[in-house]
């Protein structure tokens, strides 16, 4: 009766007998059944459908255990983003490597409008490209949020590279990944990037940052560490 199909319908589900349900109905059954998304994309692949996109708004509230435990990594840098490419936390170390967002929490903004952005990034290009194709897949997740919509709508009206990167259609999502930083103050980083979903919000991605052990980017990272400890005492 929830799920708005007759009993028999639903028997015949249960029994194996109907094997070719709508994705209405599959939708309909899961909110029934009150399952949460892994049980939704669960109950897809036991009908043999692909789950049909939920539209969500992108989120900023970010789980408070991950804000401990990124807290809890002083030597790495990790930031939490959405679809928006917006920064929703940062450790300590993160705010000294991106010195404290002085430009932007939007690393697409970073980028694409950052003057030092070219310097910063030594490989800017690469960066550029890859950031386009990550902001294109979780544009294609949301395209209707208004957020998004407004950080499309200012790249395409602010930087010319990033419009023409934007009608190459790429997308696909970020890995693992080395970046070399070029810092103003403990000069040269090369760093390898992981991303991770953030399960307990859907369109968060957890980025974290380190060094080879015994490398001089890891002896770097270690000043900057200690620099941005040195901040927050300070504040």
């Amino acid at each position: 009766m929830l799920a708005g199909v007759s009993v028999d319908y639903y028997i015949r589900l249960e029994q194996g007998r109907e094997r070719s349900p709508s994705a209405q109905v599959v939708d309909a059954l899961a909110a029934a059944l009150r399952l949460d998304e892994d049980g939704r994309r669960h109950l897809y692949r036991m009908a043999a459908l692909s789950p049909r996109p939920r539209v969500a708004s992108v989120s900023r509230r970010v789980d408070p255990s991950l804000l401990q435990l990124m807290a809890a990594w002083p030597d790495n840098p990790a930031i939490v983003y959405n679809r928006a490419y917006d920064v929703l936390a940062s450790n300590a170390i993160a705010n000294a490597l991106f010195h404290a967002w002085s430009h932007s929490h939007n690393l697409m903004h970073v980028v694409f409008t950052d003057p030092a952005a070219r310097d910063f990034y030594q490989d800017w290009h690469d960066i550029a490209r890859n950031s386009v194709a990550g902001f294109r897949l979780g544009y294609g997740h949301a395209p209707d949020d208004p957020r998004v919509q407004q950080v499309l709508t200012e790249l395409l009206a602010q930087s010319r590279e990033f419009a023409q990167l934007w009608a190459n259609h790429d997308a696909r999502g970020k890995a693992l990944e080395t970046k070399r930083f070029n810092h103003s103050d403990v000069g040269p980083l090369t760093l390898t990037m992981q991303t991770f979903d953030v399960r307990s919000s859907r369109g968060q991605e957890l980025v974290v940052y380190h060094a080879e052990p015994g490398s001089k980017s890891s002896e770097a990272l270690k000043l900057l560490g200690s620099l941005a400890a040195s901040a927050c005492q300070e504040t």
